[in-house]
C-alpha cells in the first residue's frame, strides 16, 4: 500500500493580502511562502502551529468561489485553550460545542471559509 499524506489544501480567498494578514498576523500561523509567479499567479502557503499539512491561497490557484470552503478541521489538545487563544487574537469564535465525538470551536476567515477546531474525546485514545 502506498502512503498518501495530505500536505496542502487550496483555499479560495477574494483578497490575498487580507488573507495573509488574517492567517499570518491575526492567527499567528507561519507564512511559509508568498511568491508572485506572474500577474496571474500568486502563491501563499501558511501552516498552523504543529501541523504537517498547510493551506495555500492566492491568485490563479483555484476557480472555487471565495468563502466556499466549510469543512476545514484542525485538532487541538484543549478546545477551551483554542477558544481563548482565538478570541484573544480578535477572532470571532463561537462558544465551545460539546458533542459525543469531541469538543468543537468554530470560526471563519474574512471570506467566510469555515474552520472547525476539534478536541478529540478521551475514548479516542488521542
Amino acid at each position: 500500500m502506498v502512503d498518501y499524506r495530505l500536505e496542502l489544501v487550496i483555499l479560495p480567498v477574494a483578497d490575498v493580502d487580507r488573507a495573509v494578514a488574517f492567517y499570518g498576523t491575526t492567527l499567528g500561523w507561519s507564512v511559509d511562502h508568498d511568491q508572485t509567479v506572474s500577474d496571474e499567479v500568486r502563491f501563499v502557503q501558511v501552516t498552523p502551529p504543529g501541523s504537517a499539512a498547510s493551506i495555500a491561497f492566492g491568485r490563479g490557484l483555484t476557480s472555487a468561489e471565495p468563502g466556499s470552503v466549510s469543512g476545514l478541521q484542525v485538532v487541538v489538545a484543549d478546545a477551551d485553550a483554542a477558544h481563548d487563544d482565538l478570541a484573544g487574537r480578535g477572532v470571532t469564535v463561537e462558544p465551545v460545542e460539546e458533542l459525543p465525538w469531541g469538543r468543537f470551536v468554530h470560526f471563519t476567515d474574512p471570506d467566510g471559509n469555515a474552520w472547525h477546531v476539534q478536541q478529540l474525546p478521551a475514548w479516542s485514545g488521542a
